[in-house]
């Protein structure tokens, strides 16, 4: 783990401040790219590019395009590219560098190394030759000059050990940067697009712009609502409260995405469901959960009870009140076992749901309660303890008709 952190600390020289990037010696840059050997000349990316050609353009993140590259030797690569325009790219841009820099896990996207070449700013990683997660489950449709319907067929190639393969690889992933990595990470934009599958169809984690380090004494830190409509937490929206269950939230809605084929922002299965998690829980709730399944799989055996037993983890991962989803390891053992019985999960987290707020699990780091009925998410008991939560996910605006209490009364971190 030394070269990390010395490409980490390095790294941070070059990038410190932008708005000096004008006096910045370019030599500087050169001299330590080269001692970490992470180097890469803005004429080698451009080559790689066909000079950032639109037929190479893979999609576009906070910060600006990433294009596909192929370099002399062969190795295929993903460049992200500093939009000029970007003000908030800039800071996206230093965040990823230094937390990628940090990390080394088979679920997480690789950096391989850098390029400043005057204005331009540049990341290069490995490349992915299945892309994104979202490109295959979603069937986008992407007619362009340039390519057409490339992904739009292409749901079927993810049969059930595919997709149960990324649920527990992406589980592997979280666990790493919540409690195995040396500091505490909570990655704030977990979706099906920030997901990657290699060749071999492994999944690993990318898009770190909005990441955040989180510190070991705390339960929870308050700071700008940052992520994407239909994966960010109840609690997280309303509040600014950002713990590592806000990730396990997102990761629930990712599970329950891989199950159905639908996505929880755009859903439109059924009327009487504002989205995904609502219509997945009326039907567990009556005993139908299996009426959820992509009827693109093709399910026998084992693999039904266990597509339930997953359904029945991302109902738990999204539940409304945080401190009732699991934390990733005990997802990722529950995961490694056969199907067997689960805690009833609660009523999850989505516009209009309520959830009752009990003093045995008033701190958002506590260990999980024990299983609660299945008819914990009425709105019963004392007025103080129930939180009536509406929040809108277009706009990421919330009211709640009771303020949350701090943890052990500790003051927020801001951002």
């Amino acid at each position: 783990m030394t070269k990390p952190f010395n490409f980490l600390s390095n790294l941070k020289k070059p990038f410190k401040s932008f708005a000096d990037k004008d006096t910045r010696k370019e030599e500087d840059l050169e001299k330590i790219a080269a001692q970490e050997q992470k180097l890469f000349s803005f004429e080698t990316l451009s080559s790689a590019t066909k000079d950032f050609h639109q037929s190479n353009k893979l999609g576009e993140g906070g910060f600006g395009p990433v294009y596909k590259g192929k370099l002399e030797d062969g190795r295929e690569i993903a460049v992200k590219k500093l939009s000029r325009s970007s003000r908030q790219g800039k800071k996206e841009f230093m965040n990823e560098a230094n937390l990628l820099a940090r990390v080394q896990h088979r679920n997480i996207v690789s950096l391989l190394g850098y390029c400043a070449h005057g204005a331009e700013k540049l990341l290069v990683y490995e490349y992915l030759p299945h892309e994104s997660l979202d490109k295959l489950l979603f069937m986008y449709r992407m007619r362009t000059v340039y390519s057409s319907d490339r992904h739009s067929n292409r749901r079927e190639e993810l049969d059930w050990k595919k997709r149960f393969d990324v649920i527990a690889g992406v589980a592997k992933g979280l666990v790493y940067l919540h409690e195995d990595c040396h500091i505490t990470i909570i990655h704030r934009d977990i979706k099906a697009s920030n997901i990657l599958l290699d060749d071999k169809w492994v999944p690993k984690i990318a898009d770190f712009g909005m990441a955040r380090l989180f510190p070991e004494d705390e339960t929870h830190i308050n700071t700008r609502v940052a992520g994407t409509n239909g994966y960010m937490a109840p609690e997280y929206v309303m509040h600014g409260n950002l713990s590592a269950r806000a990730d396990v939230f997102s990761f629930g809605v990712v599970v329950l995405e891989l199950i159905s084929g639908q996505k929880n922002s755009t859903f439109n299965q059924d009327a009487e469901s504002s989205c995904l998690l609502e219509w997945a829980w009326k039907l567990y709730k009556k005993g139908r959960s299996l009426e959820i399944i992509d009827p693109t799989l093709a399910l026998i055996g084992e693999a039904i009870e266990q597509v339930k037993m997953c359904i029945q983890i991302g109902l738990l991962c999204c539940q409304a009140d945080p401190t009732l989803r699991p934390q990733m390891r005990r997802v990722v053992v529950m995961l490694s076992k056969k199907p067997g019985s689960l805690e009833e999960p609660q009523r999850p987290g989505y516009p209009g749901s309520r959830y009752r707020r009990t003093s045995r699990s008033s701190h958002l780091g506590s260990s999980r309660p024990a299983a609660s009925s299945s008819n914990a998410g009425s709105s019963g008991g004392s007025s103080s303890n129930t939180y009536v939560s509406t929040f809108n996910t277009n706009s990421a605006t919330s009211t709640l008709t009771s303020p949350l209490p701090r943890p052990n009364g500790k003051q927020p971190i801001e951002e």
